[in-house]
């Protein structure tokens, strides 16, 4: 069964990243701000980018990889922009 990573474009502008196995009705929660708290103080105004994976693991370990990332780099990866995306992975290496 697949299962998705997607970020999120909150009414403040933040992106919001997330996975689910079952992404129509996550984010029909998130919309009438069921979705959690975040969503609930702060709603989602467009779903911005998704992966799809074989399983829901793959899917999980995506987002902690992503949600660890400085915004610069997740809007990049919202903008499909993958040279900003490999500058920032090399500048931000520890």
């Amino acid at each position: 069964m697949p299962a998705w990573f997607y970020i999120l474009r909150l009414q403040s502008q933040v992106p919001y990243c997330g996975y689910t196995k079952d992404r129509v009705r996550r984010y029909r929660e998130h919309f009438a701000g069921l979705g959690g708290r975040t969503t609930k103080l702060d709603p989602p105004v467009a779903v911005v980018h998704e992966e799809e994976f074989n399983t829901y693991r793959e899917a999980l370990q995506r987002e902690k990889q992503v949600k660890r990332w400085v915004r610069a780099k997740k809007e990049a990866l919202i903008r499909g922009d993958l040279v900003e995306l490999r500058r920032l992975s090399k500048r931000c290496k520890r």
